[in-house]
């Protein structure tokens, strides 16, 4: 019980501060409560996509999208560099791209490193609405660590999950690796979303530990 209220009080904290950078937040305390939180953000016929995240797929999330009405645009369905070059122009103009934050900070800013920058890309700019699920087991104290948490704590994982040979694959630590394999090449810290573009992130934490 005091676990559970501790990750209320700490992401009410959050909410308060993305709301200062001009992103909105919400808290489930389930998976369950995220994934419905999630769907009701989501118009039924919209262009939706989304970039690597183990997130949204234990919340069941993908699995809502791809048995639902709505129109996709799958990335992993490229069979090279050039077409994945063509869907990454179309995933832009969607409606709605899913993802993760690698960290969040309590003061509401975002840490993703990325490998080839088609995740973090329309972080920053181009769909019409970001939408997060992130786990409680995602927030750091500062930005420092949150990048520190990504090389560590994520990267591995990840890393294996995807069958590289990476030294932080190897070792469970980051190595500050330039090798090919890398998956750590774009850091890029969301402090806060234009005027413009208000609301246009929206943050759902969990109160579980999900991703990595």
């Amino acid at each position: 019980m005091s676990t559970a209220k501790a990750n209320e009080i700490r992401a009410n904290t959050i909410i308060r501060n993305l709301e200062k950078r001009n992103m909105e937040g919400v808290y489930c305390a389930t998976r369950e409560d995220a994934l419905k939180q999630a769907l009701s953000y989501m118009e039924k016929g919209s262009v939706v996509s989304w970039g690597g995240s183990m997130s949204i797929e234990e919340i069941g999330l993908m699995d809502a999208v791809r048995n639902g009405d709505y129109e996709i645009i799958d990335r992993d369905k490229a069979k090279d560099y050039d077409e994945r070059r063509e869907i990454f122009s179309k995933i832009v103009l969607s409606d709605y791209f899913l993802m993760s934050t690698n960290a969040i900070t309590l003061d509401g800013e975002l840490i993703n490193i990325d490998g080839t920058g088609n995740r973090v890309g329309p972080l920053c700019f181009g769909p019409k609405h970001v939408i997060m699920i992130v786990g409680m087991n995602k927030v750091v104290s500062s930005v420092e660590d949150g990048v520190a948490r990504v090389r560590n704590i994520a990267a591995p994982p990840n890393c294996i999950r995807l069958g590289l040979e990476t030294p932080c694959s190897l070792t469970g630590r980051c190595a500050d690796c330039y090798g090919d394999t890398c998956i750590c090449s774009d850091i890029v810290v969301t402090r806060r979303q234009s005027a413009a573009m208000r609301g246009r992130i929206k943050v759902i934490l969990v109160g579980e530990n999900i991703g990595y």
